[in-house]
């Protein structure tokens, strides 16, 4: 990415969060951390406030208390987020499947989803640990049964960026353009 194209700055005239959705290894922390920086708005990660509130890892929550306990937490915590606009906040892969979650997503926010493919996906969290619904035999089946349930859900969200082996910054460009045709927003250099 030129300097150029990184020295721009959007203004966000909507006082409404972006909330980025998705499945896990899809970009929302790092192309929400860009994205906020560029917006100049805070960022907000879902599954960090959820571990501070919870005074444990998610990994280390799920084995305690399961998915079903996690899920309710996990709403309370998205919704006291949702209320502190303006800001890009990055909610965890499973955030969205859940109606109510939707709902007041879809009622106080605008939605981004990053959509990739399994290929990508896997490529990306092969990488890294700590994922407690891929700790399986057959991650890649796993998560291709998570793509298959969840795709259909991050449809509905309000917009949909590929997030396709591009750098962070070109999917943040990306990004920050669907947001301007869905907002009408200018920017300015500095």
């Amino acid at each position: 990415m030129s300097k150029r194209n990184s020295e721009k700055k959007y203004h966000c005239p909507f006082q409404k969060p972006i909330v980025l959705v998705g499945i896990m290894g899809a970009g929302k922390t790092s192309i929400g951390r860009k994205l906020a920086e560029r917006m100049q708005v805070s960022f907000v990660d879902a599954d960090h406030e959820i571990e501070k509130a919870a005074g444990c890892t998610i990994t280390e929550f799920f084995e305690k208390f399961g998915e079903k306990e996690f899920r309710r937490g996990e709403k309370r915590v998205i919704e006291r987020l949702l209320k502190s606009w303006p800001c890009v906040l990055a909610t965890g892969g499973g955030a969205f499947m859940d109606p109510e979650t939707r709902a007041m997503i879809k009622n106080t926010a605008v939605s981004i989803w990053l959509n990739a493919d399994l290929d990508t996906l896997d490529d990306r969290l092969a990488r890294r640990s700590g994922r407690p619904l891929l700790q399986t035999k057959n991650p890649r089946a796993t998560l291709q049964s998570l793509m298959e349930k969840r795709y259909p859900i991050y449809a509905e969200a309000d917009m949909t960026v590929d997030t396709i082996n591009d750098s962070i910054d070109v999917t943040v460009d990306t990004v920050c353009a669907s947001i301007t045709d869905y907002f009408s927003l200018k920017y300015e250099r500095k």
